[in-house]
């Protein structure tokens, strides 16, 4: 199937950046230049730009509406889009127009880039999953921070590199941005495994 792309750009906030919950893997250094690329790459190509915003009450500690945190980052909000979606939930197709705009545009495939790729990013690729939508996530252009809570610890890049892994056995085809970018003007989809042959790889490295 021929990809008709849309490229969604979740949650560049300042809050991931210099706020209260500073991406750490891959640095922001790395992703924003990407996000950035694929961005440009995307309005070169016509393809339906899609910024997707978290919102929070006034008195939430992250992501409270209208102050720095919240606030798209510069790199994102000087860039031309053509639709913004404002989600009170961690997909972006949740309680949003989102499903409804895709439809409408006969999008079949979703692009994804932003943060944070455990949350945001990994719910919205999975309802995509879940409504018929092919997804790609751009692995270069995304990032994660790390966890220590009473289920365990786990580094920002053990998260990131793990949900990318899952992504890519069913959820989304995981590509780097140059990746993309080259499939993007071949006009070709990106290429993905599949849970039974990621797995069969994985018992082969055991032995």
């Amino acid at each position: 199937m021929q990809p008709k792309r849309a490229l969604l750009v979740i949650d560049v906030q300042n809050e991931y950046v210099t706020g209260n919950l500073p991406i750490t893997y891959p640095p922001t250094t790395v992703s924003l230049p990407n996000i950035t690329l694929a961005m440009d790459t995307a309005y070169v190509a016509g393809i339906p730009l899609i910024v997707v915003q978290q919102n929070a009450p006034a008195t939430s500690p992250i992501f409270a509406k209208d102050s720095h945190g919240w606030q798209l980052h510069p790199d994102v909000a000087s860039r031309p889009h053509t639709l913004l979606v404002q989600k009170n939930y961690p997909s972006a197709f949740h309680e949003t127009n989102l499903r409804h705009w895709l439809e409408t545009h006969a999008i079949n495939t979703i692009s994804v880039a932003g943060y944070m790729t455990h949350n945001c990013v990994a719910s919205t690729i999975i309802e995509a999953a879940h409504t018929g939508f092919q997804a790609e996530f751009l692995y270069d252009a995304a990032g994660s921070l790390a966890y220590v809570n009473a289920a365990g610890n786990a580094s920002a890049e053990q998260i990131h590199t793990a949900y990318s892994t899952v992504f890519h056995t069913r959820f989304a085809a995981v590509a780097h941005t140059d990746q993309w970018v080259a499939a993007v003007k071949a006009q070709v989809p990106l290429p993905q495994s599949t849970i039974l042959q990621s797995n069969s790889d994985a018992r082969q490295q055991q032995h």
